[in-house]
């Protein structure tokens, strides 16, 4: 009789198993995406923090690039403003963008990089004004539709980021944008500034979480996932409606991610705890990959 657990066996093939995909990512950048469910609820924020720690002690460089959209409408509603959305795009007037910068890169920055702390990382902050502006910007327009202070990225600078996950630390990015056209600061999407950081840092992988399993066939049957989807089959997919409504700006982000350098893409499920781990370190996978 072995005097070690089944436990203690199912450990040790989960750490064998890790080993080729520590090995194959050891010194290479993730860029991970990080909104929706997994930011509210707070096992799954532990998990997801859990596992860009355990990430950056085996030598995997991981940026972490944040949302806040329902803590933006939160306070919004504190000092009695609506929220306004055209296009599924919050409308940034001057007053709303002065709450988006203090939401993002203050409140919800300074939350994440201080449990990154306490769980005993070491991260550090940063906007898209840092570095002598990380994320620039131009005010978006599309179809000669406006929205206010939100943002159409036209350029990132990197140094940054590279200068903080050289010394060691975890990079917490928020979304907001230093403005080129005009003296102002813009709210940027995180999904499309989180795939442009990726372009400009030569990222192995860009992860993005959202609130369900991944690409559906049929979006209100979660078990028709599509595990796996080749790039130049994505306009066929949009055009066929395989693709549709919040799906597609997501998935364009992907195919602008691996078309400029990102080696891999995957589109998973952030509720499902250490899906980050499941992703990366495990030959299981979670979610929809994209592949070239």
């Amino acid at each position: 009789m072995s005097e070690f657990g089944i436990t203690d066996v199912h450990k040790a093939q989960v750490l064998v198993e890790a080993l080729p995909y520590i090995q194959k990512y050891s010194g290479k950048t993730v860029v991970v995406k990080y909104g929706g469910n997994a930011m509210i609820n707070e096992q799954l924020k532990n998990s997801v923090i859990s596992d860009i720690i355990l990430l950056k002690l085996v030598g995997i460089n991981v940026v972490l690039v944040h949302g806040g959209g329902p803590e933006i409408s939160a306070m919004l509603k504190k000092i009695g403003k609506v929220s306004t959305f055209v296009n599924g795009m919050r409308y940034t007037d001057s007053e709303t963008m002065d709450v988006v910068q203090m939401v993002l890169a203050g409140k919800v920055n300074k939350d994440l990089v201080s449990l990154i702390n306490r769980k005993g990382g070491k991260a550090v902050g940063l906007s898209g004004m840092d570095g002598g502006g990380l994320f620039k910007a131009k005010r978006l327009v599309e179809d000669g539709v406006e929205y206010g202070y939100v943002g159409d990225v036209v350029d990132v600078d990197p140094r940054i980021v590279h200068d903080v996950s050289e010394r060691g630390y975890i990079p917490v990015v928020s979304t907001v944008a230093y403005g080129v056209d005009d003296e102002c600061m813009y709210n940027v999407n995180a999904d499309i500034a989180a795939a442009k950081l990726a372009i400009a840092l030569k990222a192995e992988k860009y992860i993005l979480l959202t609130d369900v399993r991944g690409l559906l066939r049929d979006p209100g049957d979660e078990s028709t996932l599509i595990r796996e989807v080749n790039i130049k089959d994505i306009p066929s997919l949009i055009s066929d409606g395989t693709v549709s409504g919040g799906m597609i700006p997501k998935v364009n982000c992907c195919l602008d991610a691996m078309t400029n350098g990102v080696n891999k893409a995957n589109i998973q499920d952030g509720r499902v705890d250490h899906s980050i781990l499941i992703e990366i370190l495990s030959d299981e996978g979670v979610g929809t990959m994209m592949v070239k």
